[in-house]
Parts: C-alpha cells; sequence; structure tokens
C-alpha cells in the first residue's frame, strides 16, 4: 500500500494502481477515453491530465503514471496530486478542442446520441468555441461485419476496440494504420469480424464510431425501459439488461457481473432480440385431419384432456427444453407424477447426468470466477469458444496472466484463442493420460489446483458415463478435488439443465428417458423441447407447450403457445450452479401466457389441479421443497464426496473421438433460429476462407 494527496485529501491504495484508479479512490472525477480497467493501457487521448506537485512543469497523463512512480517531496512529504487546478484545467480543455477539431457534428443522427462519452465529457470539460476553421478530414466506413456499423469520421483513435479484440477476444482482427491526421482504424484487409465477442466493441467505442448495426435508428435510449434479466442462450447465465419500447424489445445490453461475465456478453447474446419478435406462436393450435388450425384454449385443453383420459399413466411422458425456467418446470414434475407417470427427463441430448450421484457430478465446481485461481486446465470434450464464449474469454484472461500456464484438450483441435497441447480426439487419449506419464500429465500432477473440464460432446455419447468416471477418477489421481478447491467441472450448453437436475427431472423407477419417450409414449407434453430428433418420434399424442414455430411444434398435435425469457419472471440455475432470477421486460404476443400458468390451467381441465394461482405461491412451494433456490445469486456446492464415488463407477469407453455438442454457434435453440441476424452471421461464419495474410 502507499499514501498519496489527492487535491489535499491523503489517501492510501495499493502501489500497483495508477494514478487515475489513485484519484477515483479519492472521490475524483477524471475524464477519460482511452484508458479502461480490463485493457492494457494506451496513454492515446490524453483526457485524464492532472498536476503532480514536485514534477514537471506540465500535466501528467493520469492513466499511464503509477502510484510507485510518484516521488516524495524533498523532506519526505506525501507525494500529492491535483485534478482541478487552472493548468489542469487549460489542458483538459486544449485536449477537447483537439478532438472535436475533426469530429462531425453528428449527435442529432448519431445512435450513440444520449449515452456518449465525448458528449458528456464536452459539456464538462470542453470550451465554449473552437478556433478550428479549416475543413474536417473525411474516412471511409468500414465494413467490419453484419453487427457493428461504423462510421469511421468519429472516431478519436482510442484504439479501444483494438485493445479488445487483440487482449479479450484473442484474436488481432482491427488495428491502427498511418500516421497523423491519415491513421485509421480498419480490420486491414476489410473483411468481416469473426470473433463471437465483437459487439463488446459497441460498449468500448466512448464515441458513435462503432454501433450496432441491426440496432441503428430504431431508438433512442431515453425511449426504453430498461429490465435487468440473464441471458438463456448458454448456461453460463451472463447478467444483461432488456431494453424494451412497449411490448417490443429493441437491444440487450451486458451487465456487470465479476463471477460470470465481468462485463462482456457474446454476440448471439446481444443480437439475438429480433428472434424474439419473429415467428412467434400467438394462439393454441390443434392438429385436425392432418393440419394445425387455430383453436381456443378450451378446445386445446379438451383435446389434451381426451388424449390422456385415454393413455395409461406409464404411457404418458414429458420432456423438459433447453430454455425452461425452474418454476415450470417444477410445475411440470408436479402436474406429470399427479397422472401417475414417472416418464420426465430434462436431458434432450441424453446426457449422462444423473441428480443420484451428487450435485458436485453436474457443476461447474470450481465456478467461473475460479478458472482464474486454476493452475492447469484440461478440457475433454468440449470446444468452449462455441459451447460458451463468455468462460472461454476467462480462460484466455487465465492465460494471459501465466503464458506458461499448461492446458491440455482432448477432443477437436480447434482454435480456441489461446495456445494449448492437443492430446488426442477420444476415449483412448483420455485413458492414456490417466494412465500414462507424459509431460504434460507430469505438470498437471505437480498442479496445487489443477482444473478439468468436462463438456458436453463427452457426456451425450453411449457411452457417457464411463467417460464421466474415467474423467472423476482423474480428479481423484491428481488430488483435484479437496476441501479447499474442487476442479472437477462439467460445462453445459443448456440454461435449464443443472435447474432441471436439481429438481431431479430424470426418470423415476421404471420411467423411460428423453430418446426412449418419443417412441414408447401415448401421450408426450415437450416444454419447449426442440433440439431432439423428432423426425423419429412415434408418439402418440404430442403437446407442444413453446415460442415459436420450430422443430416441437411442427410435430405437434396441440400447441400451447408460451413466453420467451423476456417475457416472463422466472429462475435459472447456470452450469456453476448459481440460481439467479430474470426479470419480465414484457409481455408475450396475442394469445400466449406464461409456461407456468398454461400448466396450471391445464391440470384443472385434467382434474389434478395444481395448489397454487399464482407466481409467488408457485415459488413459495419451490422453496418449501428445494431451499437452495431461494438464495438467489447464491451456489449451493456439491459434496465432494460424491466425486470420489463417481470415480469408483464401472462404465466402458469406444473408440470415436470426441464432437461438440455445438456444431453452429448462431443456432442453437427456437430464438436463434428465427433471428434474421444470427441467420446472417452463421451462414459468414460458414464461408469464412483463411487468407494469405491469415
Amino acid at each position: 500500500m502507499a499514501k498519496i494527496k489527492v487535491d489535499g485529501n491523503e489517501i492510501e491504495v495499493p502501489d500497483h494502481y495508477t494514478l487515475l484508479q489513485a484519484c477515483e479512490e479519492a472521490g475524483a472525477e477524471v475524464p477519460r477515453f482511452c484508458f479502461h480497467e480490463r485493457l492494457s493501457v494506451a496513454g492515446n487521448c490524453r483526457m485524464c491530465l492532472v498536476e503532480v506537485k514536485g514534477g514537471p512543469p506540465k500535466p501528467a497523463a493520469s492513466c499511464a503514471m503509477g502510484v510507485r512512480d510518484l516521488r516524495p517531496g524533498p523532506n519526505g512529504e506525501t507525494p500529492e496530486v491535483f485534478t482541478n487546478t487552472p493548468m489542469v484545467k487549460k489542458a483538459r480543455e486544449g485536449v477537447m478542442e483537439f478532438l472535436l477539431i475533426n469530429h462531425p457534428l453528428d449527435c442529432p443522427i448519431c445512435d450513440q446520441g444520449g449515452e456518449c462519452d465525448l458528449q458528456d465529457q464536452a459539456m464538462v470539460f470542453g470550451m465554449e468555441n473552437s478556433r478550428y476553421q479549416e475543413n474536417k478530414r473525411a474516412v471511409e466506413d468500414k465494413y467490419i461485419g453484419p453487427l457493428v456499423k461504423t462510421v469511421m469520421n468519429r472516431c478519436i483513435h482510442c484504439t479501444r476496440c483494438v485493445r479488445f479484440t487483440t487482449e479479450v477476444a484473442g484474436i488481432s482482427e482491427l488495428g491502427l494504420i498511418g500516421r497523423g491526421e491519415d491513421a485509421e482504424i480498419t480490420t486491414y484487409l476489410e473483411h468481416a469480424m469473426t470473433s463471437e465477442l465483437q459487439g463488446n466493441v459497441i460498449d468500448l467505442c466512448p464515441v458513435g464510431a462503432l454501433t450496432s448495426r441491426p440496432y441503428a435508428f430504431q431508438a433512442r435510449p431515453w425511449e426504453l425501459t430498461k429490465t435487468e434479466s440473464v441471458d438463456v442462450m448458454d448456461a453460463c447465465g451472463s447478467a444483461i439488461r432488456i431494453d424494451s419500447r412497449g411490448r417490443e424489445v429493441m437491444r440487450i445490453l451486458p451487465r456487470i457481473n465479476e463471477s460470470i461475465n465481468e462485463e462482456w456478453i457474446s454476440d448471439k447474446t446481444r443480437f439475438v432480440w429480433d428472434g424474439l419478435k419473429t415467428q412467434r406462436l400467438d394462439r393454441p393450435y390443434v392438429r385436425r385431419n392432418g393440419r394445425l388450425e387455430a383453436a381456443s384454449w378450451p378446445e386445446a385443453f379438451t383435446a389434451i384432456r381426451d388424449a390422456v383420459s385415454a393413455a395409461s399413466p406409464e404411457r404418458i411422458g414429458a420432456i423438459a427444453g433447453d430454455l425452461a425456467t425452474v418454476e415450470e418446470m417444477f410445475a411440470l414434475k408436479a402436474l406429470i407424477a399427479s397422472l401417475g407417470s414417472r416418464n420426465i427427463d430434462c436431458r434432450q441430448d441424453g446426457a449422462a447426468l444423473d441428480p443420484a450421484l451428487g450435485r458436485a457430478s453436474y457443476i461447474f465446481n470450481p465456478t467461473i470466477e475460479g478458472i482464474e485461481d486454476a493452475d492447469a486446465i484440461l478440457i475433454i470434450g468440449s470446444n468452449p469458444r462455441r459451447e460458451a464464449a463468455i468462460l472461454n474469454a476467462r480462460i484466455r484472461k487465465r492465460w494471459r496472466m501465466d503464458d506458461a500456464l499448461p492446458i491440455g484438450v482432448i477432443g477437436e483441435a480447434a482454435d480456441l484463442r489461446y495456445p494449448y497441447e492437443h492430446l488426442g480426439a477420444g476415449p483412448d487419449s483420455l485413458k492414456e493420460v490417466v494412465e500414462g506419464s507424459s509431460k504434460f500429465m507430469t505438470r498437471f500432477k505437480r498442479a496445487k489446483r489443477p482444473l478439468i473440464l468436462v463438456g458436453q460432446g463427452a457426456l451425450t455419447r453411449a457411452d457417457g458415463a464411463g467417460i464421466l468416471a474415467m474423467a472423476a477418477r482423474l480428479a481423484e489421481q491428481v488430488k483435484a478435488v479437496r476441501s479447499d478447491w474442487n476442479g472437477f467441472a462439467v460445462l453445459h450448453t443448456a440454461a435449464a439443465r443443472v435447474g432441471g437436475l436439481d429438481l431431479g427431472l430424470v426418470p423415476g423407477e421404471g420411467g423411460i428417458d428423453a430418446r426412449a419417450m418419443l417412441t414408447g409414449t401415448d401421450v408426450l407434453f415437450l416444454l419447449g423441447a426442440d433440439e431432439m430428433d423428432l423426425s423419429r418420434k412415434t408418439a402418440g399424442f404430442t403437446v407442444y407447450i413453446g415460442t415459436h414455430g420450430d422443430q416441437g411444434a411442427h410435430h405437434a398435435d396441440v400447441i400451447l403457445p408460451g413466453a420467451t425469457y423476456a417475457e416472463k419472471s422466472g429462475i435459472y440455475v447456470n452450469t456453476e450452479g448459481r440460481v439467479q432470477m430474470g426479470y419480465r421486460a414484457g409481455f408475450a404476443p396475442g394469445g400466449a401466457r406464461e409456461d407456468w400458468a398454461i400448466l396450471r390451467a391445464l391440470s384443472d381441465v385434467l382434474g389434478k389441479k395444481l395448489p397454487y394461482d399464482s407466481l409467488v405461491a408457485l415459488r413459495a412451494a419451490l422453496f418449501a421443497e428445494y431451499p437452495h433456490f431461494a438464495a438467489i445469486d447464491g451456489i449451493a456446492a456439491g459434496d465432494p464426496a460424491s466425486i470420489g464415488a463417481l470415480a469408483k463407477k464401472p462404465g466402458k469407453m469406444g473408440k470415436s473421438a470426441f464432437a461438440s455438442s455445438v456444431k453452429d454457434f448462431y443456432l442453437t435453440n427456437p430464438i436463434t433460429r428465427a433471428s434474421a441476424v444470427m441467420a446472417e452471421c452463421s451462414q459468414l461464419a460458414k464461408n469464412v476462407t483463411p487468407v494469405a495474410a491469415e
């Protein structure tokens, strides 16, 4: 720690702080454009100038000068910094005048208007007028893809976007060429950006040079209602803010959550909002004479009642989809149990995960933030860049903290945006790693906090149980599971999966799993289940409760329109077992209703009325049976002993190579498949070919 005086106030700060951070710690406001806490220091904009007592007779850039660089006074006095002297004021006015020399007067037509750093700081720290009379320079706009719109006349060369793509996203797709007035930010060869995190440069840009292309000219920030929610595009549960106008979602932005996404979100999370309003189901449908026809709610419920009454309990089944909330899965489980059936499953992909093995066997035990504490990482059957882009960025961050960090991969040899050692492609390689003494294994055993990441590409196979047990044996062997550290991590791809496993949404004794239900039931309930091969379905009567006209709706006999994650309040549990609450940003279109309310109304018609008439009552019943769901933002840690028990399980392993469970990053659920923006990104990703410079 170091002592420093800021504007006469003495404070104590860590000696690795910059002067800018120290000034903010003291409560002083220091303007900046290029400085960002999560990026390297560039010192480009010079807006953060301060006066250092005893230093040169000129202002100093506070972002590029450290507290440890200050010298005490001649008699050992505490170093002093001033942020509001006439020298500082004049210097900042001069910097602002230079920044505005070439900046166009675009505020009335700029999407950044109303939330622009340049606007705000020009008002507070700028001059009343400009002395510059010459023509402004003009820069050609660059096409960098369907997501980010460029108006490069506005660029002030802060290089935040360049540093983000290079340091956080892990691919140098943007850079600055030229000098002086000819300097430009560009993609060099002017091709579309390929990073799954590229949309974050929109938030980082302090002016309107980089804005959202799909959102362009759609709304002003003061017109929008802001709602805090949780992302369901993957299993990380990134903190997001949904901005809506009336019933329509206009954009999705990140919220800061240091434990999960810091302040980044993936492009799928940010730009999927157009899929919330297209191809929507807004009224019930009943199949008559082979065709789906619009019907009323009573007609749809009557058709379901007739089918259920004609089926025996053991021939009734239910499958919960990947986007379901905990509340509606709880209601579904209660309804199916009241009908006398034990056929219920939340594992559409057939993952070899069972809550009977203990919670530690199916959650990301070290937590996402805990990745930064790991000193060796082994990835089995996963491509985290595709399956959880935010989590992959955290692994890259850990690698940047120590570029000697041993990272091994068993599975696809994909570009993960950080170097790793490819140890093999399938179960044989995993067995060799466990039983062998390779150079990587020697380092892995030496690690104090090893992390073993098991992906769904390893668990959704027929031999998934054997692979999970082998991974647990490896965890025991390298002492990855201890009282102070649990490095056994299962990476999910479905937002609803951990919540469903916590609820016990797996077949009961004598019950059948999701795949068997497609052929072994007379009445099948699909709660947003669209990720299965329904073409092989021979089940008799199918009820689909969902939001979009996707695969589940095409194979249904009755469709009951539900609400998306933006249209209902609900609890989700992310891959690390963290309970999170998402709030409703708008209302579902037409006659669509919240899923739990549909199940409650249906139970009444079936003569098995569920004992709650409101979401509050439902949650009260949920919390009474499963108390850990009441601890919002809390993680109920799994018992490390269950990993040891799992390691003792027998299981055979096949020969085929592991393959990621996510084939197309942009098209993973009904909402993304309804999005025109995601379809364009998917097509672009398929057509990307390396160029000579790469």
